[in-house]
């Protein structure tokens, strides 16, 4: 049995698309999956499973959402080995403050026009005078702001879906922060 975690975009903002934990947790378990735990209303959850493909997994939980609690989020799974090599490959180890360095999860490795649009992205924020930085590490966008991320102009643009990222960012691409 392994431990991962699934992260769900789109539940539990601002109003809409509201999960009670326990609803969650209920379809989680409906699917085999052990230990099962929720933090607070964010709709990430920690299970063991002896499923190792993390993209079936999400796939699954998918389904098994839209069809128990009439939400369609998008999900992506990361196995605790997968999550420490995230944390490992931090391009921004000398940062103090941890909450100024944002993981981005993508469904999938970016394609090299989603890395050159993501290229793009960043230059406007310079143009507009962000000090924000993105770096891509297999399906990981690391999102670096000085800032403070209520301020960041490279932040806005990506989760907002602006620049060249417009398309890409809309279909479901960009899943979770953490």
């Amino acid at each position: 049995m392994q431990t991962h975690l699934a992260l769900l975009r789109g539940i539990n903002v601002g109003g809409r698309n509201r999960v009670a934990m326990a609803d969650l947790r209920k379809v989680v378990e409906s699917l085999g999956h052990t230990d099962v735990a929720t933090y607070i209303q964010s709709g990430n959850v920690i299970f063991s499973s002896g499923v190792k493909n993390t993209t079936a997994l999400a796939t699954d939980l998918e389904r098994a959402i839209a069809t128990a609690l009439g939400v369609r989020p998008r999900v992506v799974v990361l196995a605790r080995a997968e999550l420490a090599k995230v944390m490992k490959a931090n391009p921004y180890p000398d940062e103090p403050n941890p909450k100024l360095v944002h993981a981005i999860f993508l469904t999938g490795k970016p394609t090299a026009a989603q890395r050159s649009d993501i290229k793009a992205v960043q230059a406007k924020a310079e143009q507009l005078g962000s000090r924000d930085t993105v770096s891509v590490v297999d399906r990981t966008l690391y999102l670096h702001t000085p800032d403070g991320y209520g301020n960041s102009v490279l932040a806005e643009l990506l989760a907002r879906g602006k620049a060249n990222a417009e398309v890409w960012f809309r279909d479901g691409s960009l899943v979770s922060w953490i």
